[in-house]
C-alpha cells in the first residue's frame, strides 16, 4: 500500500457491502478479512485506520461491531504483486461478461501456480487475458472460486471482482450450485442409479491421496446414474452434492468401479487392442488421463440473479474412447 499524501491508499476499487442477517456482533476487521481473504488481517486493519472504510456513512474503527443490515463502504488498495507471469495460453471461453468467465478447462492443466508449478497454469492464462480478477481462494489464485483436478476437463467459473466472487462462493458453500460430471469407469454398477454416501479424509499413509474415513472424514455424497453400458465399462453421469477433494474418484473406487486411467484410485490404462479383444500390440492408451469431465454448471448470476447454466462438450480423448466402446464393446 502506498500513501500519496491525499488518499488513504492507492485507489483500485470502491465497494459497497450489505451485512447479511446471519452476521451479529462481529468485529469489522474480522468481517472484512473473511470477505477479502487475500488481504492479511493487518492490511485490513491498516485500511480501516486510514479512514478508507465507512459503516453507515461514518468512518469506523477495526473493533467496531457490525450488525445485520449495516452498509459498509470501502476502498481496497492494490495487493502486493504475487509475481504471476501472464502467459499467452489459449482459453476455451464458453461465456464472458463483466463479472464472470465461464471456460472449458483442458486436460493436463493445473488451475493455479503452486510450489514447483509456477508456469503454464490456468491462472497464468487468466492474468494474460483479463485486466482484473477477483481476489480468489488465496495467494496466486486470483479469480478462482472452485477447482478441477489437473487431469479433469470441463466447465469452470472464474470471477472478475470480489463482489461476484463472494456471491458465487456462497452458493458453492451452501450447496446451491448444481454440477454434473461424466466419467467412463471399469464395469457397470448393479443399480442403474444410486447414492454414495461415505465420508472423506486425507489418506492415512499417502498425503496426496484421499480415502474413506468413517471416523474422522467429512461428509461426502455423490449421486450417479448409468448413462450407457458396455462389456466391461460404462458411462456414468455424476452429481456431487458435496465438493470434497477427489470426491468422485474416491467414491467410484469405493463402489469398485474406478475411473478408467485413474491409477491413483484403482483405474487402469486401456489400450485399443484390449477393447478389440485382439492380440497385444505396441499402441498408445485409448486415453492417457483420468476419464472424468465436468459437463454442466448451474448457479445464480451474481448481478442479474437469474439462474444460468453452462455446458462443456465431451473432450476429444473421452469421445474417442466412447466411440471405441460403442464400436467394440456394445452389449
Amino acid at each position: 500500500m502506498r500513501d500519496n499524501g491525499s488518499e488513504p491508499c492507492e485507489l483500485v476499487e470502491r465497494l459497497t457491502l450489505q451485512v447479511g442477517t446471519s452476521i451479529k456482533e462481529r468485529r469489522l476487521d474480522r468481517y472484512l478479512h473473511g470477505r477479502f481473504s487475500n488481504f492479511s488481517r493487518a492490511m485490513i486493519q491498516n485500511i480501516i485506520k486510514q479512514g478508507a472504510v465507512k459503516v453507515n456513512g461514518k468512518i469506523a474503527k477495526p473493533s467496531f461491531k457490525i450488525s445485520p443490515g449495516d452498509k459498509i463502504e470501502l476502498v481496497l488498495p492494490e495487493l502486493p504483486s504475487k509475481d504471476i507471469p501472464p502467459e499467452d495460453i489459449p482459453l476455451n471461453i464458453i461465456y464472458e461478461d463483466s463479472d464472470l468467465i465461464i471456460l472449458n478447462k483442458p486436460p493436463d492443466m493445473i488451475v493455479h501456480p503452486a510450489r514447483g508449478n509456477t508456469h503454464g497454469t490456468l491462472v497464468n492464462a487468466l492474468v494474460f487475458h483479463c485486466d482484473k480478477l477477483s481476489s480468489g481462494l488465496g495467494e496466486f489464485r486470483p479469480g478462482i472460486v472452485h477447482r478441477l483436478d489437473k487431469n479433469t476437463t470441463g466447465v469452470m467459473v472464474v470471477t472478475k471482482n470480489d463482489i461476484a466472487q463472494w456471491k458465487v462462493a456462497k452458493q458453492f458453500e451452501r450447496r446451491q450450485v448444481k454440477k454434473s460430471y461424466l466419467a467412463i469407469v471399469h464395469g457397470t454398477p448393479e443399480l442403474t442409479a444410486d447414492r454414495v454416501k461415505a465420508p472423506l479424509g486425507i489418506h492415512p499413509k499417502i498425503r496426496e491421496k484421499y480415502a474413506i474415513r468413517p471416523e474422522i472424514g467429512k461428509e461426502a455424497i455423490t449421486f450417479y446414474e448409468v448413462v450407457e453400458s458396455f462389456r466391461g465399462f460404462s458411462l456414468l453421469k455424476l452429481t456431487p452434492q458435496t465438493g470434497r477433494t477427489h470426491q468422485i474418484r474416491v467414491h467410484l473406487s469405493y463402489i469398485k468401479h474406478p475411473i478408467v486411467a485413474d491409477d491413483m484410485y484403482g483405474g487402469r490404462l486401456i489400450y485399443p487392442w484390449q477393447l478389440q479383444d485382439a492380440e497385444p500390440a505396441p499402441q498408445d492408451p485409448a486415453i492417457n488421463r483420468v476419464a472424468l469431465h465436468a459437463s454442466t454448471l448451474e448457479f445464480k448470476h451474481p448481478t442479474t440473479e437469474k439462474i444460468v447454466k453452462f455446458e462443456a462438450p465431451l473432450p476429444e480423448d473421452m469421445q474417442n474412447l466412447l466411440d471405441m466402446l460403442r464400436k467394440y464393446r456394445k452389449i
